[in-house]
């Protein structure tokens, strides 16, 4: 029997639509994006598989009639799309990334952090507490504008302030190209005001600190209670951690949702294009500054200072752009140190080797 391939190539985004139903792999986000990367040839030796869920003893993995788990790999992480090597599951090839969401691990090893890959839509969640904080929602859309993300912010628990506009302007202040939608998580609101991003074959993930809603908002989405929650606490309104692993879950139309545990700490590493997108108010006044190496210290001629001076840009967000920026630079020449040391450690190893083969 000749196996249909149709499944496996680009198709147009309205075809899925016009014959109401997806196919095994499009239910899983399959995208013409990943299907260019892949011939018609390869598919039986090597068929595509996506990573649903990482754990410490392994990848699960899905397909077309695939269910597996694969080795644990530290270059691997949620969402991956993976050529699927029968024989030598450790070997299976990655696909190209749509997109990639990384953060400079916790800790002083220099170590690299894969969080999620080919991510179409990030909701960055906070809530109306003493959670939200403007320099917390920057970090996220910084990290979703250098992946190429589309951030939207998600501010919660607006039922239990008597303010919530301020906190809705807070938000709309990291940037004029992110969209705020405030919502009750509960109820039947995240499934209206979310449902231009919710689509078939896309993938969102909510990202944000331990409660402030993203498993109750990834619950509503899905119809169901499947995924625990716990409410904060009283005292400071610190999150519990309740989603302990990453892992996508299906909406019945087609669109896979990424809950994610909460992340105390998220230290940028190779973002400063995603911090210049997000501060692009403030690189469109340092074009304007008399030197092209200002500094917007105490130069003469610093549009920036001016902007401050006149009350059309916060010296507070210079600051914190300050510090991101600082962040970047030092966390990513770490890495490359990280990076080109381990690669001279392996070139030695592999050299030590050859020269023991050769001896026997």
């Amino acid at each position: 029997m000749t196996r249909d391939y149709s499944d496996f190539l680009p198709r147009r985004a309205c075809d899925a639509g016009s014959h109401g139903k997806l196919s095994p792999l499009q239910a899983l986000g399959w995208q013409p994006f990943f299907a260019q990367q892949i011939s018609v040839d390869d598919l039986s030796a090597t068929p595509p598989v996506r990573v649903v869920e990482v754990h410490r003893s392994g990848l699960h993995t899905l397909g077309d009639n695939i269910d597996t788990v694969l080795p644990p790999r530290s270059d691997v992480t949620v969402g991956d799309w993976l050529k699927l090597d029968p024989s030598h599951p450790r070997s299976s090839r990655v696909l190209e990334r749509a997109s990639l969401i990384k953060r400079r691990a916790p800790g002083t090893d220099r170590q690299e952090q894969l969080i999620a890959a080919n991510i179409d839509t990030a909701f960055i969640v906070t809530s109306c507490n003493q959670d939200f904080k403007v320099a917390r929602l920057e970090r996220y859309a910084a990290l979703a504008f250098e992946a190429r993300i589309t951030p939207v912010i998600v501010v919660t628990k607006t039922d239990l302030v008597a303010d919530a506009q301020s906190y809705i302007d807070a938000a709309r202040s990291v940037s004029e190209m992110i969209d705020v939608i405030a919502l009750d998580a509960r109820g039947s609101a995240p499934k209206s005001e979310l449902a231009a991003w919710c689509n078939p074959t896309k993938t969102v993930a909510f990202l944000g600190s331990s409660g402030v809603g993203k498993s109750t908002l990834t619950n509503a989405l899905l119809d169901s209670q499947s995924i625990e929650t716990q409410d904060i606490r009283e005292d400071d309104a610190k999150g519990r951690h309740t989603t302990t692993r990453r892992e996508l879950h299906t909406m019945l139309n087609g669109c896979l949702i990424l809950d994610t545990p909460g992340m105390r700490e998220l230290q940028l590493t190779d973002a400063a294009e995603g911090i210049n997108d997000l501060f692009s108010d403030i690189q469109e006044l340092a074009a304007c500054c008399r030197f092209n190496d200002c500094q917007h210290e105490t130069e003469p001629g610093c549009a920036v200072l001016t902007a401050i001076d006149e009350g059309v840009l916060d010296a507070g967000r210079l600051g914190r752009w300050r510090k991101l920026m600082a962040e970047d630079a030092f966390n990513s020449a770490s890495l490359a140190e990280r990076r080109s040391r381990d690669k001279a450690f392996g070139k030695m190893v592999r050299g030590a080797k050859k020269i023991k083969d050769v001896r026997r």
